[in-house]
């Protein structure tokens, strides 16, 4: 018979597995990579071959995925050997590529084994771990298709490669001292100051000493500082312009953490996964870490080692880090040693380098766990691309994504890639990078896209790029593509309720959307709710100003008025010439379009609680909040009113506002404010759930980040009989946008 095999299913030791499967068996043929996924043709008694079969589905290798398998008879050409043979390059390109996978327990043993050839090798290896994504060119994955093929293997690393019986048996990246590639240390000005040990032994005493070193890991750089050094750390973010948004951590182990952090057991369990993610933590009180690592944050963002190379590292220095992207603020991470010491010069004192190319820029990952469950909150090393699996057959296309959180999507056959977090398009390096994603993933699949789907919004740069193509466009509205992302991440079928809050999206009427109730149903939807509607003085200025986005709900209130209430903190904030030009942009309807943002009224009440007035990162005022509202326990919430007979029904804020007017007032305590405004936002959805019918609710959109919002709306609804599904693979933000574009696609395209 001949058995084709499509998922995830190349980089993993299939192959081998196969063999050895066969071998016990005792059956003939062979096996191979393919394009679409792995092929085998065996032959044997039929008892022998039925057990085959329910072996390969039932017993595979750990970080491989069946998703199908096809079977085709065969005469029997009377072979009685079993062999792994080359790669065919024939057929559609449809298999998923593997992500990047941690150092497993196996090559971890070997690095610290003074008696193993590999010891203290930083680029150690095998079937079950190691780089994937990061060094891929192209389909099938075989060595020559990596960026390994510039490292001839010796003899040594050849016989491992070419042994059934070793778990190097086929390990694309399979390397050694004698062959593979190598450390070296540079001053800021590309000497050499040392190589292989000397430079890791080197760059750890200038960590040590409160140097800031450059280090070149899996898929790109990383700028690591002694975390514990107050100076190093404000250093460092003097250099990288980066005033207040909070730092990764990488920690040698899981003791270390815990001695900063709380730790539950799912939390504990996603550190340590194979995808070895960035996971936001609760720290302790008595935290040893610098307070210039995440100011003002009751969290930290932990990872632990996952590379050979930061194994040795953290091991030789026994205390945490700072490792945050090798980038200055707003551009994409280096990759390659000489643009780093180009773009990092004037923030790194020393690069610790190697000579293994990458292929591909990969971010770091974050994940936050709520409700016991992870989510993904930036897809990058270690979860993409990702791979989700169609009904039926689409024409090849593309989907550019969003313009901040930038991600792409391919669709190829039955599957749809969604590539690693780029950034947000506003900067020529990023705009570069992210075209270069574009081309990398379609390269991968030798991908001819007959087709291109892109965001309403026409001033987005990733609109900009679809148009660019020459191809047929489809424009998707911003919340309906979330929704459809989160329906993909939890294999949903219509009909549903999708709860999409974000900052910004340019809805079908012209206006900002961003606090969306979409029913999603047959072939569309139906905007069946929002929040009421409010003024943004400044409009972008806005989105980095939460006292203009307050401005804009007293001034809808109180009119005029509003200008006097110099009680409240965001009136305060405007100097009496910047209230005098609002006022008048206001009163003459000059550059304050209207927005029913969930996010801008995140950003409305952070400022009114004065705890932002000015952002220096993205979600800044929207975090602030929900730290405010951690502090207490309380199930109280503001009231809320909703407008209309009929859809799209209007979630009316005011009620809330004159509320929250009245504790400020009267001195209530941030925490318990803060705490009341979520609780409100979960009864809204709670109530348009009702109001409309849909007992399924999918809750999408950037706000659904916030842990506190998140959890207490799936109480709610869980309370009131609703079943609730949230993002956990694909972020809730813009980075998923890409995914939900495809999605809308695959509804209206029928089998290709």
């Amino acid at each position: 018979m001949r058995i084709s095999i499509a998922g995830v299913v190349q980089g993993v030791g299939f192959r081998p597995f196969v063999y050895r499967l066969a071998k016990d068996l005792h059956l003939g043929g062979f096996v191979c990579n393919s394009p679409r996924g792995v092929e085998i043709e065996i032959e044997g008694p039929e008892d022998r071959l039925d057990e085959f079969l329910r072996c390969v589905r039932r017993d595979c290798p750990p970080h491989a995925v069946v998703e199908q398998v096809r079977v085709t008879p065969l005469v029997s050409a009377g072979e009685s050997e079993f062999v792994v043979m080359s790669s065919t390059n024939t057929g559609d390109r449809c298999a998923p590529v593997l992500p990047d996978i941690a150092t497993c327990p196996d090559c971890l043993s070997e690095l610290f084994d003074e008696h193993n050839r590999r010891y203290h090798y930083p680029f150690i290896n095998c079937t079950h771990c190691g780089p994937r994504y990061s060094i891929i060119r192209s389909l099938p994955y075989d060595r020559a298709n990596t960026t390994m093929r510039e490292f001839t293997m010796c003899e040594r690393c050849r016989a491992e490669y070419d042994d059934p019986a070793d778990r190097r048996f086929h390990a694309q990246p399979n390397a050694c001292p004698d062959c593979g590639p190598h450390l070296e240390l540079w001053d800021a000005k590309g000497r050499v100051l040392g190589i292989c040990d000397d430079a890791l032994l080197m760059a750890c005493r200038a960590l040590d000493d409160g140097w800031i070193v450059a280090l070149k890991g899996l898929g790109g750089f990383q700028l690591l500082v002694d975390a514990r050094n107050d100076d190093a750390v404000a250093r460092l973010r003097r250099h990288k312009v980066r005033p207040l948004k909070p730092f990764a951590l990488m920690y040698p182990d899981l003791e270390s953490v815990r001695r900063d952090c709380r730790v539950s057991e799912t939390e504990r369990a996603v550190l340590d996964s194979p995808q070895a993610p960035i996971v936001l933590l609760r720290r302790i009180t008595d935290s040893t870490m610098a307070g210039a690592v995440a100011p003002k944050n009751p969290n930290l963002g932990v990872m632990l080692p996952y590379t050979p190379l930061h194994h040795l590292l953290m091991a030789q220095l026994g205390f945490a880090v700072v490792a945050t992207s090798g980038n200055l603020s707003d551009e994409p991470i280096c990759t390659d040693e000489d643009e780093a010491r180009d773009r990092l010069g004037g923030i790194a004192d020393m690069f610790l380098v190697h000579n293994r190319p990458i292929a591909r820029p990969l971010d770091d990952s974050v994940v936050r766990v709520m409700g016991k469950r992870e989510l993904v909150m930036r897809s990058a090393r270690g979860y993409a691309p990702r791979s989700i699996v169609l009904k039926h057959v689409l024409p090849s296309g593309l989907a550019t994504g969003a313009h901040m959180k930038s991600s792409i999507a391919v669709c190829t056959g039955n599957r749809v890639l969604l590539s690693q977090h780029v950034g947000d398009l506003s900067t020529a390096r990023t705009l570069d990078t992210y075209r270069e994603a574009r081309k990398s993933l379609s390269a991968i699949y030798a991908l001819q896209p007959e087709y291109a789907v892109c965001d309403l919004h026409p001033d987005y740069q990733s609109t900009r790029e679809a148009e660019k193509l020459r191809l047929p466009i489809t424009k998707v509205q911003h919340h309906y593509a979330h929704v459809l992302s989160g329906m993909a991440d939890n294999s949903l079928e219509p009909p549903v309720l999708g709860v999409a809050w974000d900052g910004t999206g340019l809805g079908d009427d012209g206006t900002i959307w961003g606090g969306e109730f979409l029913q999603v149903h047959d072939e569309n939807y139906t905007r069946v709710a929002h929040f009421r509607t409010f003024h943004l003085p400044g409009g972008d200025r806005a989105m980095v100003e939460p006292r203009r986005a307050a401005l804009g709900m007293l001034y809808d209130v109180f009119s005029a008025h509003a200008f006097g209430m110099d009680d409240l903190a965001p009136i305060r904030a405007f100097g009496d010439r910047d209230k005098t030009v609002i006022r008048e942009m206001l009163a003459k309807g000059i550059n304050v379009p209207v927005t029913s943002s969930a996010g801008r009224i995140f950003d409305a009440v952070a400022s009114l609680l004065n705890l932002v007035q000015r952002c220096h990162f993205e979600g800044q005022a929207a975090m602030a909040v929900e730290f405010a509202a951690e502090t207490v326990t309380s199930h109280e919430a503001y009231p809320f009113g909703i407008r209309g007979d009929r859809p799209p029904y209007i979630i009316d804020w005011e009620p809330a506002l004159h509320e929250l007017l009245r504790d400020i007032r009267g001195s209530i305590s941030t925490g318990l404010m803060a705490a009341r405004f979520h609780n409100m936002l979960a009864q809204t959805v709670k109530a348009v759930g009702k109001l409309i019918g849909e007992k399924r609710i999918v809750l999408t959109g950037g706000c659904f980040q916030n842990a506190l919002l998140t959890e207490a709306t799936v109480q709610a609804l869980e309370k009131s009989d609703f079943e609730v599904f949230v993002h956990h693979h694909v972020p809730p933000n813009d980075g998923g946008i890409a995914l939900g574009q495809i999605m809308a696609i695959a509804r209206t395209i029928k089998e290709h």
